[in-house]
């Protein structure tokens, strides 16, 4: 397979657990009705995409990131990042609205896909990495935007197809990526850290606090077993 055919399936991958998630949702608010379980099980899965998120953090964005840039412009992307994705994050939550939870998502979906398409022609192990941990990220976050989205009176085929299109965004921003910046690593350094920033204030602001369920161990637990697979990962392909 050539390295485009590569990136393609990689980032086909990543972006394709978004429709994969809605479905899931859907699946599961039909089935289920509301209770201790079901409420439990939503904040176990929105603490194991937090694992998830913050093994991508620890093993790929910050360490690749640092890797051809010095002290000074380390600290700077990684400040701008946070500031950026927290008044981003300030603006949502005071205009509310129907699609506020899939532009949060699409917050760190879409710099790290353009990291994984730049990343990918020097370092096809981390690559695979990137495009594994976007993919299982994304999978809990859509559980949890389909649902926001019903709330918000989105129809069941309106809300899908929504999904859907947005799944093909990683692929656009992997493209972007590969054609653009793959000879340019301090911009994708860059782009890394920025991301970086961006997603550790997100953890702390919205993922764990959203997982937290008083009584019960399980969402916890859920956020260990995001960050364990991350760790084999790492070890397997690292």
């Amino acid at each position: 397979m050539s390295e485009l055919g590569e990136i393609l399936l990689y980032a086909g991958f990543s972006g394709i657990t978004v429709i994969i998630g809605g479905f899931l949702a859907h699946y599961f608010t039909k089935k289920s009705k509301q209770s201790k379980h079901r409420t439990i099980f939503n904040h176990s899965i929105t603490a194991f995409g937090g694992g998830i998120i913050l093994s991508a953090l620890a093993m790929v964005l910050v360490p690749k990131g640092m890797e051809e840039l010095s002290l000074a412009p380390v600290i700077i992307w990684f400040v701008l990042g946070s500031l950026t994705f927290f008044l981003i994050d300030r603006f949502l939550e005071k205009k509310g609205g129907q699609i506020a939870q899939l532009l949060a998502m699409l917050m760190d979906f879409i710099p790290e896909s353009i990291a994984l398409g730049a990343i990918f022609a020097t370092d096809t192990k981390t690559g695979i990495l990137l495009a594994i941990f976007i993919g299982l990220q994304n999978l809990p976050e859509a559980f949890n935007s389909y649902q926001d989205l019903r709330k918000s009176n989105f129809s069941n085929q309106k809300t899908l197809w929504l999904m859907f299109a947005l799944s093909f965004s990683g692929i656009v921003g992997s493209l972007i990526g590969y054609f653009f910046l793959q000879d340019q690593p301090e911009v994708t350094s860059s782009l890394m850290l920025f991301a970086s920033g961006g997603i550790l204030y997100l953890i702390f602001e919205d993922i764990a606090p959203q997982a937290k369920l008083e009584q019960s161990w399980l969402p916890a637990l859920g956020a260990n077993l995001g960050f364990l697979i991350g760790i084999v990962g790492e070890k397997l392909i690292g």
